[in-house]
């Protein structure tokens, strides 16, 4: 399995599986001299982390993480940080009486036809458990971007067909419900949780979508052709665990409007260029137009849920497949997936950061 890795100059590779010993991450390319401490990542781990809230899964997930290289007297030296999480709250024996079941929404039957093996604890390399390494990596990525006054921003704003119908403006901010974070928009926030509560209850799931936006992004984030800004976004947003969906700007609606609508007009404004709207979504040729940065993730239901479904064992024969009593998981994945888009924004950009520094003298 070669793909491990993300990034042109700041790049990552996490590496690690989720009932393992532990998981972790090595960052390549991080500038020297950029102050980093493992209280700022562990910020970061918390926010991703479940067994909080009645709207995720029970895991607790403390992640103790220590930084092992790369990074000296509380400032990075310019070579490769290496980080490690220790998997504390594993519980393997769950998954004993299913090992033998394709289980239905999940990636085992794929691996063992790939690979011929696969790591039935907990779903091994392809579960969510390792975006907590991506989540590490990016509290660096975040530090990276602070120093330039760019800040992500991402809530959830839409679970099944409840949707917030509050419109972001720049002044609008993130507002965290115990450890999830919900949209802007208090009532629609609350209905959310009532109908992943009852999804829970009825022992089912809900999908989600995310939104991200970053307010203020220089002109010039992105290269033509094949790495352009949004492209890059894509990949790595559709690179997560049970992402189904990517779309910036106005999205999919702009197959519904035409170009007099959709064209962003050019003004000027104390020396600045600007649009008049911003239907692109701060992107124009893959490039960064120093509007803001916004766009969405679709998030499909959880996998694991407690309802029976049809599958087959390894053999072929048709079972009824049956969670174990006792089983840990999200009702709703998009909840906890909001600081993974962060992260997912924020390591594409101190990439194309650091690309852009390249381009020209």
């Amino acid at each position: 399995m070669a793909s491990n890795s993300m990034g042109s100059i700041f790049k990552i590779t996490t590496w690690g599986e989720s009932h393992g010993k532990a998981i972790g991450v090595v960052i390549d390319g991080c500038p020297a001299g950029l102050e980093i401490h493992e209280d700022d990542i562990h910020h970061e781990l918390n926010l991703r982390s479940p067994g909080k809230t009645a709207y995720t899964s029970p895991r607790k997930e403390n992640d103790p993480c220590e930084i092992l290289s790369g990074v000296f007297e509380g400032k990075t030296t310019g070579t490769p940080i290496s980080i490690i999480i220790y998997n504390k709250d594993v519980d393997s024996n769950k998954y004993e009486p299913i090992k033998n079941l394709f289980r239905p929404g999940h990636a085992n039957f794929t691996y063992l036809e790939k690979y011929g093996v696969f790591d039935y604890r907990g779903g091994g390399r392809s579960s969510a458990r390792e975006t907590a390494c991506r989540v590490a990596a990016g509290a660096v990525a975040k530090k990276i971007l602070k120093h330039y006054q760019i800040e992500v921003v991402a809530y959830l704003m839409q679970v099944g067909d409840l949707a917030s119908q509050v419109s972001y403006s720049l002044d609008l901010r993130q507002k965290v419900y115990g450890n999830s974070i919900f949209c802007p928009d208090e009532g629609a926030a609350e209905s959310m949780k009532l109908v992943i509560a009852e999804a829970k209850s009825a022992g089912n799931s809900l999908g989600g979508i995310v939104e991200f936006i970053v307010p203020s992004l220089p002109v010039g984030f992105g290269d033509p052709i094949y790495e352009k800004l949004e492209a890059n976004l894509a990949k790595a947003m559709m690179s997560l665990p049970a992402s189904k969906g990517f779309e910036i700007g106005a999205g999919f609606q702009a197959a519904r409007m035409p170009g007099s609508q959709h064209n962003d007009g050019f003004y000027q404004e104390n020396g600045k260029v600007k649009t008049t709207s911003n239907y692109a979504g701060g992107t124009l040729g893959g490039i960064s137009t120093g509007m803001p940065l916004i766009g969405r993730v679709v998030f499909k239901p959880a996998s694991g849920i407690m309802l029976p479904m049809d599958t087959v064992d390894l053999q072929g024969k048709s079972v009824e497949f049956k969670l174990p009593e006792g089983s840990r998981h999200d009702p709703c994945v998009a909840i906890r997936a909001v600081p993974i888009v962060e992260t997912m924004v924020a390591l594409v950009l101190a990439d194309a950061l650091l690309m852009n520094r390249c381009v020209r003298l």
